[in-house]
């Protein structure tokens, strides 16, 4: 069947959209009509060249929509079902046996290789195979066959247009605090960089009680949501001192948990040097191959902090989002406040928005 979609050819460069072919169902593939979409840093990550996905290619990791055919093997859906699209992962090594899908042992070939396991791809034009499977899934199209490890059923009272996000950026920051910290009520914990990983990790932080919940942000306007949404404190970087604030914010004692989203790494050592005792650093954002991050070892030592790095906040995708669904349902996640809407023909006006912070969470809706 065809369908319509926006191609990364080239890196570096503006989306095409285009016409492409869409081969038949495999066995463990659902067809699934999107609705939307969300736009998220590691599609931009892939369209430069930052990560490996061979191009041209269809990427998009955050859809969600309708389920119109199923193959042989599939049992968790069918026809009809609304679903959220998350990562993929091979639900056969022994992370996933132990219920550790974002930490999958055949991650990048699940999620990046742009192939089938038997290398084909479900996306082509005139002959030209055409990346397909970003994620499970390629959602910057009309259609797509999607792996049955992506796939979450959802209520279908929920409307899909905004669901999209939940399958990776928003389920990162909230399963990051959720699932991964699981701060004690009563304790602070600092964000640094308040896009849409970032106030989803706010959000969160208000919902397991946190008493401290500071926000760092070069933009003012991201700044007031994140207010909004449950930080105590928010900090500009850009015109004040952040390592003077935090001590301020936090009597000299530091803090107890830091989730950060830039991956810079002048902030990582920030991040480092304003926990407490005991504290814990957590890392979700991704930076080039190589990057490093330098730590003085002297106070370091007697502090006994963590560093970890988080996956797809070490969330059960099937699991974690129809929580996350249930929050907003309670009125305790509010995670629309985010979205911003763009049609599929300004995919690239949506990229751009998002860099320069205009807009926090670009969902494009079909």
């Amino acid at each position: 069947m065809q369908v319509t979609a926006a191609v990364a050819r080239e890196h570096d460069a503006p989306f095409t959209i285009e016409q492409l072919e869409l081969d038949a169902l495999r066995p463990n593939e659902v067809r699934v009509r999107m609705v939307a979409t969300g736009i998220c840093h590691t599609d931009v990550l892939v369209r430069d060249g930052v990560y490996p996905t061979p191009l041209p290619a269809v990427l998009g990791h955050e859809g969600a929509g309708v389920v119109e055919a199923v193959g042989d093997s599939v049992v968790s859906v069918v026809p009809g079902d609304h679903v959220v699209l998350a990562a993929a992962y091979c639900g056969h090594c022994k992370r996933c046996r132990n219920g550790q899908m974002a930490y999958c042992e055949n991650l990048m070939a699940a999620d990046f290789g742009g192939r089938r396991l038997d290398g084909t791809t479900s996306l082509s034009k005139n002959d030209e195979a055409i990346s397909s499977h970003f994620f499970g899934q390629s959602s910057f199209a009309t259609y797509a066959n999607v792996v049955e490890e992506s796939v979450v059923r959802v209520d279908k009272d929920v409307p899909l247009e905004h669901l999209g996000p939940l399958g990776c950026g928003i389920n990162t920051g909230a399963g990051t605090v959720l699932n991964e910290l699981r701060p004690e009520i009563g304790s602070s914990l600092v964000v640094f960089g308040t896009g849409a990983v970032g106030c989803a990790a706010v959000m969160a932080a208000r919902i397991a009680d946190c008493a401290t919940v500071i926000a760092i942000d070069i933009h003012d306007s991201r700044l007031e949501l994140a207010r909004e949404l449950g930080a105590t404190h928010v900090i500009n970087s850009k015109t004040e001192d952040v390592a003077g604030r935090l001590r301020e914010i936090t009597a000299d004692e530091g803090v107890d948990y830091v989730v950060d989203t830039t991956g810079l790494p002048s902030l990582l050592r920030q991040a480092a040097d304003a926990l407490g005792v005991r504290g814990t650093l957590a890392l979700v954002g991704a930076a080039k191959p190589g990057t490093e991050v330098s730590f003085e070892i002297g106070a370091s030592l007697v502090k006994g902090w963590t560093f970890k790095t988080v996956v797809q906040g070490s969330s059960v995708p099937q699991v974690f989002i129809p929580r996350l669904i249930q929050l907003w349902k309670d009125g305790r996640f509010p995670f629309e406040k985010l979205v911003s809407d763009y049609a599929l023909d300004d995919i690239n006006q949506g990229f751009e928005d998002s860099r320069s912070g205009k807009t926090i969470k670009p969902v494009i809706v079909f």
